[in-house]
């Protein structure tokens, strides 16, 4: 029986999952970079911005966070070309609504841990900074922030091992990443198991590989005297 699993798994579904793999990953990088950087922004503002600012980027995160990721890339990919602005509509294929959609929601949770770092942060070392000469933006982006997103960074990096698997909705909106071509093989050959058992040891292996690109960017960025405890 395992002998058959293999032989149908590395002729007919790994072969389709390999040319996926590539799709999955045009998909899940930019959306992390973009997440991530808007995260970044998005926290900065929820917690140094003016009063008004603040409340646009709480109502921004609010929404994100409070509907279904499925609802949003209806949203981008269905509903965005019904919007007209000045007489044209916003049309985007369906990876650029992937990406926008995963950016957005995953910003939006992101900045949740930016902001609880940037509040760790001591009043006393904004003191010190300003009475050495800085001003406030100088402040926040060269000494406030740089703690902040070391603190925030093992926070962050298990928004990006949700992301990873959070791109299996793509397929719901037309995109043949790993999860969408499983569906077809398994459609196409009447062998859902072997077609979604193959493609749950490609996310097992991407999130693995995700895991340990961040421990060691926590070890590459962790400040010493204060480095993670070793096994």
């Amino acid at each position: 029986m395992f002998e058959d699993y293999w032989l149908f798994a590395s002729e007919r579904v790994m072969p389709g999952l390999n040319a996926a793999l590539l799709t999955s990953a045009r998909l899940i990088v930019p959306s992390a970079l973009y997440g991530a950087l808007l995260g970044i922004v998005t926290g900065v503002l929820r917690v140094y911005g003016p009063r008004p600012v603040r409340r646009v980027a709480d109502a921004y995160v609010s929404l994100f966070r409070g509907t279904p990721l499925v609802v949003q890339l209806y949203f981008w990919y269905f509903a965005l070309p019904y919007i007209r602005v000045g007489g044209f509509a916003i049309v985007l294929d369906a990876m650029q609504a992937s990406i926008l959609g995963f950016a957005l929601c995953s910003a939006a949770y992101q900045s949740e841990y930016i902001r609880g770092g940037l509040l760790s942060i001591r009043a006393g070392q904004i003191k010190a900074a300003r009475a050495l000469g800085m001003n406030p933006m100088q402040t926040v982006l060269h000494v406030v922030l740089p703690q902040a997103v070391r603190r925030a960074l093992p926070g962050c990096g298990n928004e990006v091992v949700y992301l990873i698997k959070y791109s299996s909705l793509a397929s719901i909106i037309t995109v043949n990443e790993l999860t969408g071509t499983a569906r077809s093989i398994a459609k196409s050959t009447f062998r859902p198991i072997e077609a979604y058992a193959t493609v749950a040891v490609y996310y097992l292996l991407l999130v693995t590989l995700a895991v340990w690109l961040l421990r060691w960017l926590e070890d590459r960025m962790s400040i010493p005297g204060f480095e993670r405890p070793r096994d």
